[in-house]
Order: C-alpha cells, then structure tokens, then sequence
C-alpha cells in the first residue's frame, strides 16, 4: 500500500522565474458584481495555462491552511476545476495542464464548509450551504487535501458565493459529464508535429507492429470490428489465429458475454500464448461449424490449452470497492486513527489481503505460461476488469520489456485502455453504482512488485503515484470513457463511420475533420522536465538477468536444492489437480468444482 497518508501530490511547486499565470478581462466576474482584489485579475476564463471551455464561475481571497507559513492567496472556480492561486504564484508556461494547487471538479471526494468550532456541513452535489463559512476542506480522491480559510470584513459574501459555486459546478459536472479532453492546438503545441510517445492502438498499424515485435507470428490483425458493429467494449482491432476468418470471427464471438471473444494478449518468446476472453452465454446454442471455431481460436494452434476461471479466489467488485473506502478513510490526512492502531486498522481493511490474492494467481498463471508452449486463456464474464489486471501482471513478471517506462505504458494502453476497462464507471464517474477501483488495485499490485526487485524496473514509484494521480484529472480522454467508441467519438475520430450496435449512438459526429487528442502519456504538458525525471528508477539495472528474477516471486520455489525442486514439482503437480477438462461453451455450462482455480481443457 504505496499512496495512503501522503497527504499531497508529489508535485514539487513550479519554478520561481517562470512567468506568472495571468488572468486577464474585465475587472469583475460576469454577474457578480464582485471587485477585483489587487494582486490578481479575473475574467470569463483563465489565461494562461486555459482548460478548453473553462470558464471562471467565483472566488474569493482565502488563505491556504495546514501548511508552514500559511499561503495567503484567492480560491478560484471553474467549470472544470477549483484553484487556489497563492499570491505571487507562478504556473509553469511549459506544464500548463497541471499543478499542485488544481483540483479538477472530478477529483473532488469529498466538501465540507466550517463555522466555528462546531459548526460543520458535509456538502454534496446539489446541496444548500445553511451559513457563511469562515473555511472549507476540499478532500482529493488522489488523498489531496486543501483547506482555505477566508477572510473577514465585508468579504463574507464572496465566501458563501465560492463556496456554493463549487457545489453547483460538481452537480453539474457529475450530471452531464462533458469532457472533451485538451486538443493539441489548446494546449499550445502543433498538431501536426506532436506524436504520441507511445502507440496508442487506433490503427491497424500500430497493431502490426505489436504483433511483429511479440513475435507472434502465428496470429493477425483483425479488422471485423473496425466500425464496432462486433462491440462497442472492444478495440477495432485486435489479434486472432491466422487460419480464423472474420466472419468465423464475428459468428464465434456472438457466444461470448458482450460478444468478447478470445483474442492474444500476449505471445510468449518461448512460444505459449496468453488470451482473453468473456464468459460464454449459458443459454446460446451454437453449432458444431461454431463449436469447431470457438475450440480453433481458444487452442490457437497448441495441443495444450488451460482455460483459467480468473475470478476464483479473488475478491468481487463490491469487496475492492469497500476495501478501498475503508483504506482511504484509514489514509486520509485527518483520520482519527491512533499511530499505535494504524497497522491493525490497515490489515482490516482488507485491501492487502486482495493484493496478495491478486499477485499470487498472477505467479500461478505465469507458471503455466512460462513453464510450456500452450495456449493460456483467461475468462472472466466481462473480459473488463481482473482479465486486464492478471494479463498485466503476468506480463510484468514474465517480460523484461514490461518493466520498461515505455514498455509499461504500452502495457496499460492495450491491456486496459484499448481492451475498453470501463475506466469512467469503476471510478464513480457514471453515478452507476459499480464503482470498484479496479486499476488502482493493479498499480499497488506493481509498487509491491517494485519494492520486491526495484533492480528489474526502469519506473519508480513516483511514476505509478503520477499515474494514480492522473486517473480523475479532465486532461484527457484516457480515462474518462468506459470504451474505445466513446473514447474516439468524443474526440471525432470516428466522422467516417456509423456505429449500429450499441442503441442511442447510431449517428457519427458532425464535421469531416478529426480533432488530434492529448492522452495521459503526454507528461510533458503536465509535468516539468525534473518531474519527468523522478519517474526513472535510479537502481534500475537493465543488464540483470531477468529469468533468475521471476522464480523468487513465487510462493516458495525458489530453493536451488533437491528439496527446493522437490517442493516446486509438487506445486506444480498440485495445480494439475486442480485442472478439468473444458473448451466449448456446452461444456461451459456444466457444473464446475467450486475449488478449482485453473481448468485445462485440453
């Protein structure tokens, strides 16, 4: 557990001599006849480092507290976010997009406003402020906190008026969740010249170049859902056995849960495969040409194939979602949990217990992956959640290029971004009610592992807390959509096609142009070039030998004696036991024994 009790964001303050971010226009905010304060400059948005659209909405001078010396300066909010501009700060001209003193409305966990030493409201989206506050305490979901006292003598108006301004914008934006992402132009840099730090799969291309660098010969690109008229959850493209057709494609994944059928993941240099799929449809009827497709594509091309059930002896979406409630609670700057009590209170809420669930099944599976040429196929009902966090970590404890900067960020974009992790709902962005931190779980499963072997991995943990932090910022569009389909219709991308499978988008955005997008990956226009520093790991040590690495990160095979080997093989021989015979999706739908983990179907 990497991020509980920091308190802030790593950010460090931008730089002294950097120009100031103005704030330019009429010397009033529009409709609220307010003056303005000396030092600063209002206007309808902010100048200098300017979200699209934003628009100031209040503010009112304030002085930020909890820190040593306390900052004196103005809190600000937009439509997108609440600023506290200290007096004399300087936003940095070269990482526009971020600071430490933003709080996109998203990230806003919790607001309460005080009066007194007693008097406090707990205010939600919607609510109706009962009394003039002389602070309030806005609580980060990224474990931020910023509390703002205001001042006295005649300016208590302007403090009730910020104050319900920031209420009615999170109603607003919790409403309509408009997020359009930062164009490149906006941002300040041309579109034309600007690329990508790493592919984000939206082409067949990049997927042919994944494909070729995996080595994955015996597979190709698919583009049957290239207008998602397959699933509007998949990528348009993805990988599956050469001998299959597309429309044997089409018809095999009509038998599978969202119509996600098995696909590569990965491709093992040793030659096994690791897929993923969705749950079959207990009651589809499929027919022996579908039956021979379905086993064709889950055995691609291996005489051994183990379909793994992924979500045995892990916890639901209702246990992670609980279990992290209960640690941000735990971590939160003023939680009234004893120093001598913490650790017990930590192991009560469960949160370790599902990593270690998680990176123990993660080790098993790479047994089975690294140990033989087979076909390894994970299936979880979905195909959205804990298929992306076992494909991703068996991948960082089997594949040195994972560990990489680039090769991590590769890993996420495809195992998560592109393979449709409904990143907006699992966060509570959708007011769905299937919030359920899914990926926030997966990224503490690495820091374990980088605390372990920090030797095998090029990032540091301040990579993985810019990565966490980055999760409920307005930026981009990275992880504010549920799907690859809403991800580029947001963003015009798709202007040519017309979708047809999910009911209420039939219709491509108007305009015949699309609009190049910013993703997550662009940390230079959000962090500065000492930031982006921090993200290497100093002790990374490329030239380790990564195979002497993976076997100590299994549960007690690691001895190099008889006994070790000993006890290796009847851990192996112990999960063949497990293992029953399933392939089709009549098979599936037969009673299965409730403690087996991996079942082999072949």
């Amino acid at each position: 557990m990497w991020w509980g009790g920091r308190g802030q964001s790593f950010n460090v303050a931008p730089q002294k001599e950097e120009p100031e971010m103005g704030l330019s226009g009429p010397k009033s905010v529009q409709g609220s006849g307010m003056p303005e304060p000396r030092s600063h400059q209002l206007g309808s948005c902010l100048a200098s480092g300017c979200l699209p659209g934003e628009q100031i909405l209040a503010w009112a001078p304030g002085v930020r507290k909890g820190l040593e010396p306390e900052l004196p300066g103005t809190l600000i909010c937009s439509n997108l976010r609440v600023t506290f501009q200290p007096c004399g700060w300087q936003r940095s001209q070269e990482t526009p997009l971020s600071s430490e003193y933003d709080f996109s409305l998203a990230n806003i966990g919790r607001l309460e406003a005080v009066n007194g030493l007693s008097r406090v409201q707990l205010l939600r989206p919607g609510s109706l402020l009962k009394f003039i506050p002389e602070e309030i305490l806005i609580h980060g979901q990224d474990f931020r906190l910023l509390r703002v006292g205001f001042e006295a003598g005649g300016l208590e108006p302007q403090a009730f008026q910020v104050t319900m301004a920031i209420v009615q914008a999170r109603a607003q934006n919790s409403q309509a969740q408009q997020y359009a992402g930062i164009t490149l132009s906006k941002a300040g840099h041309s579109s034309g010249s600007r690329k990508p730090p790493i592919p984000l799969l939206e082409t067949s291309e990049d997927w042919e170049i994944e494909r070729k660098k995996q080595g994955a010969r015996g597979w190709r690109v698919s583009t049957v859902n290239e207008r998602f008229d397959v699933a509007t959850s998949l990528p348009r493209y993805f990988w599956v056995p050469n001998r299959t057709l597309d429309s044997e494609v089409r018809r095999a994944f009509g038998h599978f849960h969202q119509s996600r059928g098995p696909r590569l993941s990965w491709h093992h240099p040793g030659g096994s495969d690791l897929l993923r799929c969705g749950g079959f449809y207990t009651a589809s009827d499929p027919n022996k040409e579908d039956i021979r497709v379905v086993e064709s594509m889950l055995q691609a091309g291996h005489s051994d194939v183990v379909l793994v059930d992924t979500m045995d002896e892990l916890p639901s979406l209702a246990d992670v979602q609980l279990a992290h409630l209960r640690l941000r609670a735990l971590c939160l700057p003023d939680s009234s949990v004893a120093e001598d009590k913490w650790l017990s209170a930590l192991d009560g809420t469960r949160w370790l217990d599902y990593v270690r669930s998680c990176l123990r099944k993660a080790s098993d599976i790479s047994v089975l992956v690294t140990s033989r040429a087979r076909s390894v196929v994970l299936q979880e009902r979905g195909d959205r959640d804990f298929n992306g966090l076992l494909s991703s970590l068996v991948q960082l404890l089997s594949a040195p290029e994972a560990r990489t900067l680039l090769g991590f960020q590769s890993l996420v974009q495809r195992e998560w971004v592109a393979a449709g992790h409904p990143f907006l709902t699992r966060l509570g962005g959708t007011g769905a009610g299937e919030e359920a931190p899914v990926f926030l779980l997966f990224l503490d499963c690495v820091w374990q592992l980088l605390q372990q072997s920090p030797a095998e991995f090029e990032f540091s943990e301040f990579f993985l807390l810019a990565l966490h932090d980055s999760v409920r910022v307005p930026d981009t569009l990275t992880f504010l959509r549920d799907t690859p389909w809403e991800r580029g219709k947001q963003s015009g991308q798709f202007n040519t096609y017309t979708q047809v499978y999910t009911a209420g988008y039939s219709q491509p955005p108007a305009g015949n142009s699309v609009t190049p997008q910013l993703s997550v990956w662009d940390w230079d226009l959000r962090y500065s070039k000492e930031q982006i520093l921090q993200f290497h790991n100093l002790g990374y040590d490329p030239e380790h030998c990564p195979d002497s690495w993976l076997p100590r990160q299994q549960m007690g095979l690691s001895a190099p004696t008889i006994s070790g080997l000993q006890a290796e093989l009847a851990h192996l021989q112990e999960l063949l036991r497990k293992w029953t015979p399933r392939i089709s999706p009549e098979d599936h739908s037969k009673k299965r024994n409730p403690n087996t983990v991996l079942s082999q179907s072949h």
